[in-house]
């Protein structure tokens, strides 16, 4: 019964982080809570030798980034690719661009926990395969090669997934979020 109850407190230690990592990938809350069940049952599992481990965060946010990816690798089909998404080119030629609405009041929201907020949906509007190379790079502090060889893509296509999902938001947060793609 002891265990149960530092069970339980490991969880709410723990909870928040591992299902903000596993929403920004998935980008749907339903999908997300499936896998932090998942990811605490794995937990569970190994709780004896987990519950008094330096690195029990590292390991949960591995987990549950593995895991989210393992969820889209499945539902793969469900993916949206940018073309795809916008029919890829307009009348003239020019490729589509998405369509995000900013909030009207943008100059009153830049206190950190607005703008967290608000990066944190505008980065959910963006179509996975553009959400999570530029999650794993900027959040996760993933290479490169290590997002196109986790997601089993070329390189090229994580370079040109992530310039696009950047500018995407660039152009919807406008000039008050900086040049750089940054989450705090």
């Amino acid at each position: 019964m002891i265990e149960d109850k530092q069970f339980e407190a490991f969880m709410r230690d723990y909870q928040d982080m591992v299902f903000t990592t596993a929403m920004r990938l998935v980008g749907s809350r339903a999908e997300a809570e499936d896998i932090v069940q998942e990811v605490f049952l794995k937990a569970y599992e190994r709780f004896a030798e987990l519950q008094h481990s330096p690195t029990v965060g590292g390991w949960l946010k591995r987990v549950s980034t593995n895991m989210s990816l393992n969820h889209l690798t499945r539902y793969r089909s469900r993916w949206s690719f940018f073309s795809e998404m916008f029919g890829g080119h307009d009348g003239d030629g020019e490729e589509r661009e998405p369509d995000f609405a900013a909030p009207d009041d943008v100059e009153k929201q830049l206190g950190d926990a607005d703008r967290h907020r608000i990066v944190e949906e505008a980065l959910q509007k963006l179509p996975s395969a553009q959400r999570v190379p530029l999650v794993l790079f900027h959040i996760d502090g993933m290479s490169y090669e290590e997002i196109a060889a986790q997601l089993r893509v070329s390189l090229g296509k994580v370079k040109t997934d992530i310039f696009r999902g950047r500018e995407a938001l660039r152009r919807k947060l406008g000039p008050h979020f900086g040049e750089e793609f940054n989450v705090s």
